[in-house]
């Protein structure tokens, strides 16, 4: 099976159609969103072009095959015009593909739980993307589709097989890792 990973979209339309593009090219079985979905914040600059509205319906043409965690930038609000959860801090994947290794999903911004070693952390939030092992914890960050930071492109990241790997959108591998 193959999972495609995205993070901090901050409605931006253009980066939207772009993921979906990925999503469908790819044959992905689930879209997971690490948060940041809609808007983008004090911080950061308006990204390409900005439509919440429109963000949100692309969102929405797709929620059966999605899995969502809140981000920083998501309110309460926000659950009125999505249609599937958007407002749990985490979730949890366990994958065949995998070995039945825990995924923890979050968007970043808060403090890890206690984790086992040899899970493996999903996040956001930082628009830097990541892929190593580190203290017996496996990290992968997809960076931003929206508001890439650290002299990155926008990017998402593809699960294949046992293979990690995150793709700027001419289809240029990052980075990967095989688990």
């Amino acid at each position: 099976m193959i999972y495609l990973f995205a993070s901090d979209i901050h409605g931006s339309a253009y980066a939207m159609h772009k993921l979906l593009e990925v999503y469908r090219s790819s044959k992905a079985t689930k879209l997971i969103l690490l948060g940041d979905l809609l808007y983008h914040g004090p911080r950061n600059d308006l990204p390409c072009e900005y439509n919440p509205k429109e963000t949100s319906r692309l969102q929405n043409s797709v929620k059966e095959s999605l899995i969502c965690v809140r981000g920083n930038c998501e309110a309460e609000v926000d659950q009125m015009v999505l249609e599937f959860p958007v407002l749990s801090d985490s979730a949890i994947m366990y994958l065949q593909q995998l070995d039945g290794r825990m995924i923890y999903l979050h968007h970043g911004h808060k403090p890890l739980p206690p984790l086992s070693s040899g899970t493996i952390v999903i996040s956001g939030h930082t628009h830097i993307p990541v892929a190593e092992e580190k203290d017996g914890l496996v990290y992968i960050n997809p960076g931003s589709v929206a508001i890439p930071k650290g002299g990155y492109p926008a990017s998402y990241c593809l699960l294949v097989d046992k293979t990690f790997t995150i793709y700027d959108f001419s289809g240029t591998a990052l980075m990967s890792l095989t688990i």
